[in-house]
């Protein structure tokens, strides 16, 4: 009896031993796995976005991972420092004026590059990011308050509403637009980067107060 008595526990212990190592495991691997299916993401994306005419892993033997990243990179850093000359801002506007032209085209234009210098302008990024409760009063979510709603449908409401787009978790490109009410905001000192990274990490990282 003594001896049942004595192999019990040390039964127990091993389950729990083995148990602890398995969380431990999943702890460790959950950001590495959710990096990796980033990284994965972004060279795919990088891969479309670079020509294969210019793409060096067409050519090579072996593919070189991230080199499409680099490219990618020193072209766009290129790019910005030429239009900074004055050729560069010429030849920007004369783009311009040619999508403008466009219907469907200098729509997406347009948006794309309001929302893009609304969140590059250093001084506006903060009081951008805000509290909301979304889906449902209650649960609280994080949103990037993109612009004042005018028009038809505020007016149509008769209400002040701010444009608001929620991004989704791993994934910030995709998410929602609402247009809410500003009594109903809560405007956060939070930066873009400091939410962006509380939205990656599902939370894992807090915001520095």
């Amino acid at each position: 009896m003594n001896n049942k008595t004595l192999e019990k526990p040390e039964k127990k212990s091993f389950i729990t031993k083995i148990r602890n190592y398995f969380l431990a495991g999943v702890v460790v691997m959950i950001p590495i796995a959710a990096t990796a299916y980033l990284t994965i993401f972004i060279i795919n994306i990088s891969e479309k976005i670079l020509p294969k005419s210019i793409n060096p892993n067409q050519y090579l033997p072996f593919d070189i991972p991230g080199l499409e990243i680099f490219i990618t990179f020193i072209i766009l850093t290129l790019i910005g420092l030429l239009s900074l000359t004055f050729l560069g801002k010429r030849l920007l506007l004369i783009n311009q004026k040619i999508l403008n032209k466009i219907p469907i085209l200098r729509t997406i234009y347009n948006g794309l590059g309001q929302l893009t210098k609304s969140f590059a302008n250093k001084d506006n990024s903060n009081k951008k990011i805000v509290l909301l409760e979304y889906p449902r009063k209650g649960i609280w979510s994080i949103g990037f308050a993109t612009n004042v709603n005018e028009g038809e449908i505020s007016n149509k409401l008769n209400r002040k509403l701010v444009n608001v787009f929620v991004p989704t978790t791993p994934n910030p490109t995709s998410g929602f637009l609402l247009m809410v009410p500003k009594e109903d905001l809560i405007y956060l000192d939070m930066n873009f980067e400091d939410a962006s990274k509380f939205i990656m990490s599902a939370g894992s990282i807090n915001p520095e107060k």
